[in-house]
């Protein structure tokens, strides 16, 4: 069972078998990317568990839509190198970025987890839009 919450456009919170996930992203104006034409896109994403059962997030899956239609899939092993084992109450936070050809974007995805039981399942990440705060 997955439970959606209401949120602002650059934030995401769902919960899916006790996993809730939080995201928000926020665009980087200055910045050192090798392509100085790129949008880069900041998000932070924290992941607890709320629920009764242990779980091991195995793996991620991104879909990334930019302005302009283009889809691109994103999926591998862990969260920037990592593999997280979350006890109930337990929660994991970690950054990452985003770089965009177009001013802005979506993002949505899950990740894979595993029980004790060696049984696995989807907490998706509901979608969330990579846009400038900046008002024209």
């Amino acid at each position: 069972m997955t439970e959606i919450k209401d949120t602002q456009p650059g934030t995401s919170d769902v919960t899916t078998e006790g996993i809730r996930i939080r995201v928000g992203a926020q665009r980087v104006k200055n910045h050192n990317f090798p392509d100085p034409d790129k949008n880069i896109f900041i998000y932070q994403v924290v992941i607890e568990n709320c629920g009764d059962d242990w779980a091991q997030l195995l793996s991620r899956r991104w879909r990334i839509v930019d302005g302009d239609g283009h889809e691109e899939i994103i999926q591998g092993p862990g969260v920037v190198g990592l593999t997280p084992e979350l006890e109930p109450g337990q929660a994991h936070k970690y950054q990452s970025f985003c770089p965009l050809d177009t001013a802005w974007g979506s993002m949505e995805g899950h990740f894979t987890f595993r029980r004790r039981d060696e049984s696995l399942f989807q907490a998706e990440v509901g979608r969330f839009f990579l846009a400038s705060s900046e008002r024209p």
